[in-house]
């Protein structure tokens, strides 16, 4: 999708027509194609680990999704992420989420990833709509932030939590950090 050996900026149209390349993570940020490595393994093992509490935890019509499209601006210049976790109401969703359907987007931080995580992507959740995003740090201790819509001002930080995060919103849930990367 280059002209001239110059890159576009992508249309909707054009990121539906984009080959499926697993090799890589891509997502689609104000039209521009983003491309980074897959996570390594103890970024695998936190977002598999989190999943599976949060998936034992969930009342009947809210799941937790591991790596689904969601459309943060559909805009003609879209934003297209694919969170590490989503607990949202899918309904009839097939290719992706509208953000309007997310409850919460949680993001592991990889290598090369922290300002986006942390900046950026903060950013244009809480701009989406989404009303709580959680970011998880690898480094020990393993820390989860909890950022929630606070009104016109976007999101209010919580205190990162060490050990075990808990919360009563969306729901009452909790995950246990400790434990997310260390083999079995």
């Amino acid at each position: 999708m280059t002209h001239a050996g110059h890159p576009k900026l992508h249309s909707m149209a054009d990121w539906n027509a984009l080959a499926e390349d697993s090799s890589v993570h891509v997502e689609l940020q104000e039209g521009v194609l983003i491309v980074s490595p897959r996570p390594l393994l103890p970024h695998a093992r936190a977002v598999n680990r989190i999943w599976r509490q949060l998936d034992d935890q969930l009342p009947a019509g809210l799941e937790a999704i591991t790596e689904f499209e969601v459309c943060v601006d559909a805009g003609p210049l879209p934003t297209i992420r694919i969170p590490d976790i989503v607990i949202a109401r899918p309904g009839d969703a097939v290719n992706r989420l509208a953000a309007n359907a997310v409850l919460v987007a949680i993001e592991v931080i990889s290598p090369g990833s922290r300002k986006t995580d942390l900046i950026t992507k903060r950013v244009e959740y809480s701009d989406a709509g989404i009303q709580h995003y959680w970011v998880v740090d690898l480094e020990p201790p393993v820390t989860l932030t909890a950022f929630h819509q606070a009104g016109e001002f976007g999101y209010q930080e919580s205190p990162s939590a060490t050990g075990v995060f808990a919360t009563k919103s969306p729901v009452p849930m909790q995950i246990l950090l400790d434990g997310l990367i260390a083999p079995r």
